[in-house]
């Protein structure tokens, strides 16, 4: 029987996404999702005669919650555009504004490799320090549309906005694009440059700091000109592409700040407490500003302590890139659960002593 995928494709490596084991009840540290519900609001939100009107088609402009996010940040509905998921913005942003090519770390979102190859596009990769800070001045120096996640996944390390700027100003005809998934959690959003600079695209998302991974939400705000570009992409390919009870989810919980600082509060104070009893039992902890924390121990093999973690009920996302191999990386769930995750870590210590002695 012939084959009637394209030629093309073949060869494309897709990104992996975290493993979802339904063999038994695991504490799941591994994806990146807030171990929080969403806000009151949203379950109001998503009323019966909201879930009655899935019968019409959802805005194509999705004007509503633009509105939401605009005032949320200060800019006005023209500058943001309304994605299914931040992956959606970030797929429009590689295949409508990467002609002079791209750049991107070695070591950062793994979409972006994935997107590159997927729309052609002449991209280079500029490997981290050895400390997985990001070489700005390379970066400078690069041809092409910068995508810079800041903070950095997996490595949860941040530039400053002083770094990004002198990135955009390095040259004034590149596009620069930031995607701040994880910026809620410590970080500082350039989404104010955006006034000052027309070659910055900031994307956000609603997956991680607003508890609704499932949900799949995510905005850029940039110039209305950029905003009008990803809309002629949008409008070519799927018009109605974020569905009714996602909008009216995404204006409920933008609109609930008291709920928003409180539970990012809560996921930076268990951070703290989780990397500083890594840091007692001897662990190598990036400073991270995200939702997660990146780690590896001397005293076993990053992939065994996955393994082990794994057999216990404990989810981790480990990677096999050798840069990063001995390290995992930890998602935060709510202080219970990462005080189990470290009684799991003292037995996995222990057993692996217990081998080297026998």
């Amino acid at each position: 029987m012939p084959s009637f995928f394209s030629s093309k494709y073949q060869h494309l490596e897709a990104y992996t996404p975290g493993e979802q084991p339904r063999d038994k009840a695991y504490i799941k540290l591994n994806t990146n999702e807030s171990p929080y519900p969403p806000a009151e609001g949203v379950l109001k939100a998503i009323s019966t005669e909201a879930v009655n009107d899935l019968r019409l088609y959802s805005d194509p402009t999705c004007l509503a919650t633009r509105k939401a996010i605009a005032d949320r940040y200060g800019v006005e509905p023209e500058n943001v555009f309304v994605s299914n998921g931040s992956d959606e913005s970030l797929a429009f942003l590689f295949m409508g504004f990467t002609e002079p090519g791209a750049v991107f770390a070695d070591i950062t979102y793994g979409f972006y490799k994935v997107f590159g190859d997927l729309y052609g596009v002449d991209y280079k990769e500029i490997p981290l320090n050895d400390d997985f800070t990001l070489p700005l001045d390379a970066f400078c120096r690069a041809k092409g549309t910068a995508f810079i996640a800041n903070p950095n996944a997996p490595t949860g390390l941040a530039l400053t906005t002083a770094e990004i700027e002198k990135l955009l100003h390095s040259d004034p005809d590149r596009l620069v694009v930031v995607d701040e998934a994880y910026v809620d959690f410590g970080g500082e959003t350039v989404v104010p440059l955006v006034k000052k600079y027309p070659n910055l695209a900031v994307v956000q998302t609603f997956s991680k700091s607003r508890s609704l991974a499932g949900a799949r939400l995510g905005f850029t705000i940039a110039s209305a000109e950029i905003i009008a570009g990803m809309d002629k992409l949008k409008y070519s390919t799927n018009p109605y592409n974020v569905n009714r009870l996602t909008l009216l989810a995404g204006k409920a919980a933008i609109e609930d700040e008291a709920y928003f600082e409180k539970t990012r509060n809560a996921i930076m104070e268990a951070r703290a407490y989780t990397k500083a009893e890594l840091e007692k039992r001897n662990f190598t902890v990036t400073d991270s500003k995200t939702n997660f924390l990146f780690a590896k121990t001397d005293k076993m093999d990053g992939g065994e302590l996955y393994k082990m973690l794994k057999d216990k009920g404990i989810l981790v996302r480990h990677f096999t890139a050798p840069k990063i191999c001995q390290y995992n990386r930890i998602t935060i769930g709510t202080m219970t659960e990462m005080q189990t995750f470290i009684a799991k870590i003292d037995e996995c210590l222990g057993e692996r002593e217990g081998t080297d002695h026998a």
